[in-house]
């Protein structure tokens, strides 16, 4: 069934790449948003727009029943949930089934199977991908897990088999830390998650974190290369790179290759990403997890291989197959992405919503900015602090880098604090531009160096 009509059932900078995406297709679209984003540039955008409920995500975009009323109402015939939200629930994806319109994304089983992290280290095993030393499926309890760690030894993670975005991790050190912490780790996933099942994983000392993005169409799948994902802070990614840099093309080729082996064995459907840890000096890479969604991070996948990930997934859940083959994919030159958060960096990431005022954007050939903000727009402060990402393309790593500093010194963002002058140091630091890092650098150096208020005092005004 192609798609005429969608309806984009998130907000913020990922509502206005769906709508642009779609519209480019030919596709008429439809902004779903709370009352806090009636005057959100995706509404404004948009072909239509429809109300879903009050300014709390619980009540809106957070909730099945409202957005499918709505996409029965507007007459759509998908739903494309983009990133977040409800963009990796099964009993969504079902409802929109059920509903009979298209989800953008792989079909409810797929998402249940790949949510769920014990399953899916399954499936990958199965797939032949490695995978970090630790339990089989989940642990039955503290006697079967304690008698793991024995076998693998300290540190190890305790994670929630349907955890998600860094949540439910616990990182313990020894045994009296591990039989305190294992009971309070079920009783907290089973509050967030609704399910309490635990695993347990060695944890893999100053590892990076690569992606690699994967495209399928249910029965062909491809890769688009990988990304660089090890820049984060309390587990959220804050500067990313595609591809990884350091990489041998042996190392390369088998990354990804066991990524489309992964996503081949369950017939997957739609975009998606392969998650790893990357050992740099043994040279060995495990799975971690697969996010069956677009990422935030996806601009700097389209950067270096020219494809549009967006218009892909739309095709292909209108019922296309693949329009590329994986030979045709190619690397050309590096790309950079800054997530730009309005919180204040000197001030412990305070959220910093508010009246944006004296926006400029620097333009030009590999440049790229993916925003929700126009001038006058008011931040508001019910959800997530992302306001965009900065994207840099250059012919290799060390003018990305170069690019990206000399961008983000033109960017104005007035009126709020953003976290500009972070990216600025990132940008300027000797390990980064070095590739001297790993997924616990960024929060070791800010813990040792922290931004100064000077810093951030010209409200990124520049």
């Amino acid at each position: 069934m192609a798609i005429g009509s969608l309806l984009i059932a998130n907000r913020g900078e990922i509502a206005v790449r769906i709508v642009r995406a779609a519209q480019a297709l030919g596709i008429r679209t439809v902004q779903a948003y709370s009352a806090a984003d009636a005057d959100s540039l995706a509404v404004r955008m948009a072909d239509d727009g429809v109300l879903i409920g009050p300014p709390p995500a619980a009540k809106s975009y957070l909730d099945i029943g409202a957005i499918i009323a709505a996409a029965k109402e507007k007459g759509v015939d998908a739903i494309h949930p983009g990133y977040g939200f409800l963009a990796e629930n099964a009993d969504f994806a079902e409802a929109v089934a059920d509903a009979g319109m298209i989800f953008v994304g792989p079909d409810a089983d797929a998402i249940r199977l790949l949510g769920d992290k014990v399953a899916a280290r399954e499936v990958a095993r199965k797939a032949g991908v490695p995978t970090v030393p630790g339990s089989e499926g989940r642990v039955a309890g503290l006697d079967e897990a304690r008698a793991l760690v024995e076998e693998i030894g300290f540190p190890v993670m305790i994670k929630a088999a349907a955890g998600g975005g860094g949540r439910g991790i616990r990182i313990v050190q020894d045994f009296e830390a591990f039989e305190k912490q294992f009971p309070q780790a079920a009783s907290e996933a089973r509050a967030a998650f609704g399910d309490g099942g635990l695993y347990v994983e060695k944890v893999i000392g100053n590892a990076r974190h690569i992606e690699v993005q994967i495209l399928g169409d249910g029965e062909n799948v491809i890769h688009c290369f990988e990304r660089e994902c090890s820049l984060q802070r309390r587990r959220q990614k804050v500067w990313e790179e595609a591809p990884a840099f350091g990489l041998s093309p042996s190392v390369r080729k088998a990354l990804t290759e066991s990524a489309v082996a992964l996503a081949k064995s369950v017939r997957y459907r739609g975009a998606g990403t392969v998650e790893y840890l990357y050992d740099a000096d043994a040279q060995a890479f495990y799975f971690i997890e697969v996010n069956t969604r677009i990422q935030v991070e996806h601009p700097v996948t389209e950067m270096i291989t020219g494809i549009d990930l967006v218009a892909e997934m739309i095709r292909i859940a209108g019922g296309e197959k693949l329009s590329i083959a994986q030979e045709d994919v190619r690397i050309k030159g590096h790309a950079i992405e800054c997530r730009i958060n309005a919180e204040d960096p000197a001030r412990n990431f305070l959220p910093s919503p508010g009246q944006v005022s004296g926006l400029s954007v620097p333009n030009g050939d590999g440049i790229r900015f993916d925003t929700m903000l126009y001038d006058g727009y008011v931040v508001p402060p019910f959800y997530d602090s992302l306001l965009g990402k900065m994207i840099v393309h250059g012919p290799d790593r060390a003018s990305a880098i170069w690019r990206m500093e000399e961008v983000l010194g033109a960017l104005a963002i007035g009126g709020i604090k953003t976290t500009v002058p972070l990216h600025l140091a990132i940008a300027a630091n000797p390990d980064v531009i070095a590739g001297a890092f790993h997924t616990k650098y960024l929060e070791n150096w800010l813990a040792g160096a922290p931004l100064s208020e000077t810093a951030t005092e010209t409200e990124n005004v520049r």
